[in-house]
This record gives C-alpha cells, sequence and structure tokens, in this order.
C-alpha cells in the first residue's frame, strides 16, 4: 500500500474537494461524534479503540511519513503500560503522575533506541527495533514488579487531579478521549509543519534531503522518540482503562498488529491508522466466538485489503475523491 502523498493532497485542494472550511467541519464532526458515542458503544470498547488508535497513529508518524518501518513499537507500548500501572498502584500516586511516568520510560526507551537504530535503514533498521523489544519482552517476564505471566493487575483509578473520579466509566472515557485528541493533535501538527515536511523529503528521497543540507539522522531520531512517545502515552493509558498491564501488549505480535491497522486504514493518512485500529479492534471483539479461526478471519481481510484497497481504507477513499469531486 502506499501513501497518497504530497501531491496528491494538493490536487483535493486544487479541485476544491478539501478546503480549510470542509476540514474543519470534518474534524468538528468527529469530535461531536466521539463526544455523543459513549450513549451508544459501551464505553469501554471505544477506550480501547481511542489507545490503539493513538497507538497506530505514533506508528504511521514513523512509517508513513518518514519511511521507517519498526518492528518493535509493542516495547513502548507495554513499558509505559508496566511503569505507569506500578506508579499508581504500588507507589499510590494519582493517574496523571502515572502517565506521565509511563510516557516519559517510553521517550527515554525511543531516544536509547532510536540513537542505535537508524544507523541503519530497510529490513537492518526493523531487526534491531525487533531485537531490543525483544529484551522489554524478556524484561516484562523477569522483574518482578511486572508480575510476570500473570502481568500487572488491579491497577486503581484513583481521581484525576484528586477531583475527578476515574472509577465512572464516562469521566474516564471523557479523560482518555481528551488524551486523545490532544495526541492527535500533536501528530497533525508535526505533519503539516515544516519538519513534517522534511520527513516526507527523506521518505520519498533520503540522498537528496541529504544533499540539501538536512541532518537526516537527527530528524530521523526525532520522529522515533516522538513516536515513541505517543505509543507510550497510549500505553499508559491503555493500562489505566483496563486495570492491567499483561504480556500481550510486550509480545511481537502486537507490533505485527499495528502494521496490520497502520496498512489497512491508510499509510501516510491522518485518520488511516485511527479507521484501521477501529475495524482491528472491532473484528478481535465481534469475531472472538470463532476461537482460533479468528486470525485466519483477520489475515483474510488483511489480504482482501492489501489486494483491494492498496492505499488502505482511507487512503482509496482520497484518492477516489480526487478523480471524483463531489
Amino acid at each position: 500500500m502506499s501513501a497518497p502523498g504530497l501531491q496528491e493532497s494538493r490536487a483535493l485542494y486544487r479541485l476544491g474537494v478539501i478546503t480549510p472550511a470542509r476540514k474543519r467541519i470534518f474534524f468538528g464532526v468527529l469530535v461531536l461524534a466521539g463526544l455523543a458515542l459513549p450513549r451508544l458503544v459501551y464505553p469501554v470498547f471505544l477506550m480501547n479503540v481511542l489507545c490503539l488508535a493513538l497507538f497506530a497513529s505514533a506508528f504511521n508518524l514513523l512509517l508513513g511519513y518518514t519511511g521507517l518501518l519498526s518492528f518493535g513499537h509493542a516495547a513502548f507500548l507495554s513499558s509505559a503500560a508496566y511503569v505507569t500501572g506500578y506508579v499508581v498502584k504500588a507507589w499510590g500516586l494519582p493517574p496523571e503522575v502515572g502517565l506521565l511516568a509511563g510516557t516519559a520510560v517510553a521517550a527515554l526507551l525511543g531516544w536509547l533506541i532510536g540513537a542505535l537504530a537508524i544507523r541503519r535503514s530497510g529490513i537492518y533498521f526493523a531487526m534491531i527495533t525487533l531485537g531490543f523489544a525483544q529484551m522489554i519482552y524478556f524484561l516484562a517476564v523477569q522483574l518482578p514488579f511486572t508480575g510476570g505471566e500473570d502481568g500487572l493487575q488491579g491497577i486503581p483509578r484513583r481521581p484525576l487531579l484528586g477531583l475527578i473520579p476515574l472509577e465512572s466509566e464516562g469521566a474516564m472515557y471523557y479523560f482518555v478521549y481528551a488524551v486523545f485528541l490532544a495526541g492527535f493533535f500533536v501528530i497533525y501538527r508535526a505533519v503539516h509543519s515544516p519538519f513534517g515536511h522534511v520527513l516526507r523529503s527523506i521518505r520519498e528521497n533520503e540522498p537528496r534531503a541529504l544533499s540539501l543540507g538536512y541532518d537526516v539522522d537527527r530528524y530521523k531520531l526525532v520522529a522515533f522518540v516522538l513516536s515513541a512517545t505517543l505509543a507510550g502515552l497510549a500505553g499508559a493509558l491503555k493500562a489505566l482503562v483496563m486495570q492491567f498491564a499483561t504480556l500481550t501488549d510486550a509480545h511481537w505480535h502486537k507490533s505485527g498488529e499495528v502494521v496490520l491497522m497502520t496498512l489497512l486504514g491508510g499509510m501516510g493518512t491522518i485518520m488511516g491508522p485511527s479507521v484501521g485500529a477501529l475495524v482491528v479492534v472491532t473484528m478481535d471483539n465481534y469475531l472472538s466466538g470463532f476461537g482460533d479461526w479468528v486470525t485466519v478471519i483477520v489475515g483474510a481481510v488483511f489480504v482482501a485489503g492489501v489486494l483491494g484497497f492498496r492505499r488502505g481504507l482511507v487512503g482509496e477513499a482520497l484518492h477516489l475523491a480526487r478523480n471524483f469531486p463531489f
């Protein structure tokens, strides 16, 4: 699947399919829909979708806009989840401190892993990130505070800022939604800033970006750290929502799942990873009755998506809008 690219986005603007006014209306409708959805859909399901949508969007910043394929993003999701859960449960600190601690640890890991990984490219970069993720998985199994194979259970939902009771599903949902919107806004601004344009140029033609005087390695490292930080924020939120942190989020399968979400929704698009996360989480929840056949069905859907929607669901919709303006 290929990203729609900068030229296609400009074409959509020229055709009048996407205008600043229409974009504001679109995002306004999405925000209002998010506020109203808990009255129609189970809030815990929605919160899980939001957490994984933020995770996929963070991954897309690295793959879709920088051209770096990481097979180890589960390391940031899980490490932040464990740290947040431990800080809130064992130390008795409020959830906002736990979120900050988990996100900070993910950012630090992102800097350490990224500083080594960006020295290679292509499959070598992917294998380095996978190797580090397996180290984190090993630590999650062995360290005493993680709970090993049982995971870190019983993470409490303490009041936010000492005032807002997060034990309520409604209050917890709106908190998660607010954090998701903040993270999504950071990604949106980064992509549409001069920094984001440099990332695109690195993705399209790294030698040319280097010849223009850009410090390519520095831009890659900043993108990697930002992606890891937002992935950690998603993991910290997920730990508070589910009230546990387990090896599932540290396993390499989770790193593969986020690739699936991104490609299925549309790599290199703003909304694509969120749509992909919604599709994957919906299938996982509503096809659970099929037992082991769930993975077969998800795989078949992925193959059909790759063959039928080369640009992903959102990417293909943007491509159709360009050819058939309305």
